[in-house]
Formats: structure tokens, sequence, C-alpha cells
């Protein structure tokens, strides 16, 4: 036996084992496909805001047409969810407050979440007087209650969906700062990093495209806190009657509104309160579910 032959082409490759390279997006979404309450808050969510947008359209009742000759009426191909105590067709006013409730939801995250990440990356990776600068800002504007920046944006510029907005973000970004701050101070140290630093990588590329990548997990983790507590938010201030002002839809205000007749109708309360919940329970196992998908540690799952 000629123990030096070449070997045979045919076998050089028997025993490879072909694995399908996949981007990381594409890693992502199926780890999140594989996730069946993640699925499912996506599929609320997204059913949620499509009623939401489209449901008014196909409505043939304003969200302020009063009908005064049906007022509390109830379950009816007329009026598919009844009406309120001014003969308001609930239903639209539902579709409605779901756009107040979303817009305010989704844009506040999308603000916090990106003063939060380039602020905290900044200070996590710059470090020094800078970040001590700005942490002890951050303790200053932290120091005061979120509910108090809100109350007084309103009584600057008006009960509005801007004026929530604003009062909800001037606090809401400390937290995800804080957050991003100190993942990176503990990533910026490890090898990957120091590799991208000496081949001359620049600081914006190391910043976004190896440090906060790597610290998605905690970030989205973050978002699942941050639209939540937005709606919730709005919702406190219309219930309490300083937020949405009449006669706009909010489902905080719908349930002001059912409150005072809720012994004798109960399900005017019940729906709103159910539209409320519904969507919290779906952002928080969505949130999860992307928080695993777009978690680095998983990419050989």
């Amino acid at each position: 036996m000629d123990w030096f032959a070449p070997i045979d082409p045919a076998k050089k490759n028997s025993e490879f084992i072909a694995v399908e390279s996949k981007s990381f997006w594409r890693a992502a979404w199926g780890r999140f496909c594989k996730n069946p309450m993640a699925v499912l808050g996506l599929v609320v969510i997204i059913i949620m805001a499509l009623v939401s947008v489209f449901g008014p359209i196909f409505s043939p009742y304003a969200y302020d047409a009063q009908d005064t000759a049906n007022r509390y009426a109830g379950f009816s191909l007329e009026h598919l969810l009844g009406t309120d105590k001014f003969g308001r067709d609930i239903f639209t006013r539902l579709c409605y407050g779901g756009r107040i409730s979303l817009s305010i939801g989704f844009g506040a995250a999308v603000i916090n979440t990106v003063l939060g990440v380039v602020i905290g990356g900044l200070c996590g990776y710059i470090g020094g007087k800078f970040d001590t600068v700005v942490m002890r800002i951050v303790d200053i504007i932290y120091a005061m209650p979120s509910m108090i920046y809100v109350i007084l944006i309103m009584m600057v510029f008006g009960s509005n969906v801007r004026s929530i907005l604003i009062g909800i973000c001037i606090p809401g970004w400390i937290g995800m700062a804080r957050q991003v701050r100190s993942q990176l101070i503990a990533l910026k140290e490890q090898e990957f990093a120091m590799a991208a630093l000496v081949i001359g990588a620049g600081d914006a590329r190391i910043l976004f495209r190896h440090l906060v990548i790597n610290a998605v997990g905690p970030i989205i983790v973050q978002v699942t806190f941050l639209v939540p507590n937005a709606i919730f938010t709005e919702a406190f201030l219309s219930f309490i009657g300083i937020g949405i002002s009449a006669p706009m839809a909010s489902w905080g205000s719908m349930a002001q509104d059912a409150r005072q007749v809720f012994s004798m109708y109960p399900v005017q309360l019940l729906l709103p309160t159910l539209c409320i919940c519904i969507t919290i329970f779906a952002l928080n196992f969505l949130g999860e579910g992307i928080g695993d998908a777009f978690n680095p540690k998983k990419s050989r799952g």
C-alpha cells in the first residue's frame, strides 16, 4: 500500500458537512419565528395597527359625531360595539384611540431609543470628564418625577399628542442611556473591540458596528418597557382628565367616560381596558422575542 498516494478527489470532501450560510438578520428572523408567543405578539400588534388605521375609513361615523337619540345602544350591525352617552360610535372611537395610543407609544420609544443609544454610547465609549458631566445632568433630570415634566409641558403647549410626547421623552431616554453606557463600558475592553481599534477602524465604526450591535439584546429589552410605559402614561393622563382633550378619543378618556356608568354599562369600560391590556401583553411578548432573536450569543442557535 502506498501511504503517500494522493487522495481521490471524490473522497476528499466525503466527510464535509455543508451548512447553509445565513446573514445576521436572516438568522435573527429564523430564531424569532421559532418563538410562538413572539409571533403571536407581532400578529396582534399588526392587527391592532391595521384596525386603528383603516377602521375609521370604513366606518360611516366620525369619532365626534353625536346622536343623542341613540345613546347607550348595544351591539348591532349599525353600531358594532354600541354607542356611548352622547350616541358616538364606540368602534370608531376605539380605532381613533388606538391611533393616538400607538403613535405615542412607538413615537416615544423611537425618540428615547435614539437619544439613549447615542448619549449612552458616547458616555460609555469616551468616558472621562464627558461621561461625568453627562451623568450628573442625567441625575438632575432623573431627580424630578417624570409625570411632572408631562404636566408642565401640557400646561405650556396644551393637551395634545405633541405635548404628551415631549413630556414623556424628556426623562424617558435616561434608562436607555444608562443601560447602553453600562454595556459599552464592559464591551469596549473585550478582544474584538481591541482588534477593531488595532486594524484602524474609526471611532464611529467601533461604537456602532462592534459595540452597540453586541448590546442590542439589552437595548431591545429596554424598548419593551418604553412602549408600554408611554401608552400607560397617556392613558393615565387622559383618565384623570388632563390628557387628550375632548372630543378627541383615547383609550384612557374612553375609560374615564365609561367609569361613570360602569354599574349599568360595564362593557363600555371593558372595551378600552381590553385594548390597553392586549396591546401591552402583545408588546411584551414581541419585545422578548426580538431580544432573544438579536442576541449575538445565540447566533449559532
